[in-house]
């Protein structure tokens, strides 16, 4: 997956920005973002402080790891028992 060019400070302030009355497409035109990116941030991280979506960011870390492991061993798995 693409890493984001801003950080999770800066995702929850445009979203804060515009939760304070600024126009959507002020908040996009001063951010460099499409409308649609902004939605799609906005609908990850509306509602979350800096410190909730900085949690949510390793949990989706240790997901990923554990995914990868969980595929290892599948592999291996099928190796082993292959060769029966």
């Amino acid at each position: 997956m693409r890493k984001s060019r801003f950080t999770e400070a800066q995702i929850i302030g445009m979203i804060k920005e515009q939760e304070a009355g600024m126009p959507t497409a002020e908040v996009c035109r001063r951010h460099g973002l499409s409308p649609a990116t902004f939605y799609k941030l906005k609908s990850k991280y509306g509602g979350m402080e800096v410190s909730e979506a900085a949690r949510l960011k390793a949990l989706e870390d240790e997901n990923a790891k554990l995914k990868r492991l969980l595929a290892d061993t599948m592999l291996d798995n099928v190796v082993l028992l292959g060769k029966n």
